[in-house]
């Protein structure tokens, strides 16, 4: 009986472990910086910031200005969490159908210091998400495998180490920028279903965004990675508008690549840009991005 009993309870512990596990350190990235560390996953961006504060309503009230938290948002303590915490969810409306989530959670951390995550969304955020990435931060549960260094001459892309310029640099977990070379964007996903409603949802984001306006949209036939799938691809045009961006560029348009496909034994959601005055090789694209793609004729 006993030896049943150990057998049982063994195999309930594999399957906690699978199912707390998932595969996560295969898809998560993260960057360190000074103060607030930064991660993706599953395309989802989120970071993590600690501040030597008590967990006090006084220090709230400073943290909660400082993160443009108004007194009139709702603020709910997650029971589920085994952390003394305030949840606070604020939605800007984008489209008709899409809305930005940002979703904060003030955490009385092990130190009993204050670690505010920020976590965002299209639409609807995920609560079992969010609390199984607080946990696993706060429990110091990520390897340092998945952290990438923040001066880079190569970049893991799901799975395949990349070589690149030293010109080119993070501007975001994921979001590589090489200066006339192009710059892209990518997460890694756990469903190919999950990599499509990402790309779709920074297509649609881009689509209704102010500030200059979508002169051709077509799908193309490429090769991702040496895989056969369908990008869609876009030309921006900023000409006779005051854009920041297109400002810093120099350039008049910008062509994007919207990219969801399998990628070895990963699920890749990716966007590659190049402005019209960026670096070309011969197959017409920024070379950043003819690491990665080519058109097929």
């Amino acid at each position: 009986m006993k030896k049943i009993t150990s057998i049982i309870l063994f195999l309930l512990s594999i399957v906690t472990y699978c199912q707390n596990n998932d595969g996560f350190t295969k898809r998560l990235k993260a960057i360190n910086s000074k103060t607030k560390t930064y991660y993706n996953v599953d395309g989802v961006d989120f970071s993590s910031e600690t501040f030597s504060y008590d967990f006090s309503e006084k220090s709230l009230k400073k943290l909660y200005r400082k993160f443009s938290i108004k007194e009139e948002d709702l603020k709910i303590k997650d029971d589920s969490l085994n952390f003394n915490n305030f949840h606070i969810t604020k939605s800007v409306k984008l489209t008709e159908n899409l809305n930005a989530i940002n979703s904060f959670y003030f955490v009385e951390d092990k130190n009993k210091t204050i670690t505010i995550f920020w976590f965002g969304f299209y639409n609807k955020n995920d609560e079992v998400f969010e609390r199984k990435y607080i946990n696993r931060i706060l429990n110091k549960e990520i390897p340092q495998e998945v952290f990438e260094s923040i001066t880079i001459d190569s970049i893991d892309f799901a799975g395949r180490a990349i070589i690149l310029s030293n010109s080119c640099y993070w501007t975001n977990v994921n979001t590589i920028q090489c200066p006339y070379n192009g710059e892209m964007n990518w997460s890694i996903h756990k469903t190919i279903e999950s990599a499509q409603q990402s790309i779709q949802n920074q297509f649609t984001s881009t689509k209704y965004q102010k500030g200059g306006k979508i002169i051709n949209e077509e799908d193309v036939d490429i090769l991702f990675e040496g895989t056969e799938t369908k990008a869609k691809r876009i030309i921006y045009d900023f000409t006779g508008v005051k854009s920041l961006l297109a400002g810093v560029s120099g350039g008049k348009t910008l062509t994007i690549y919207y990219v969801a496909s399998k990628v070895r034994e990963n699920y890749v959601s990716c966007c590659l840009s190049f402005w019209n005055n960026d670096v070309k090789t011969e197959s017409g694209l920024a070379p950043l991005l003819n690491k990665v793609m080519q058109i097929k004729n």
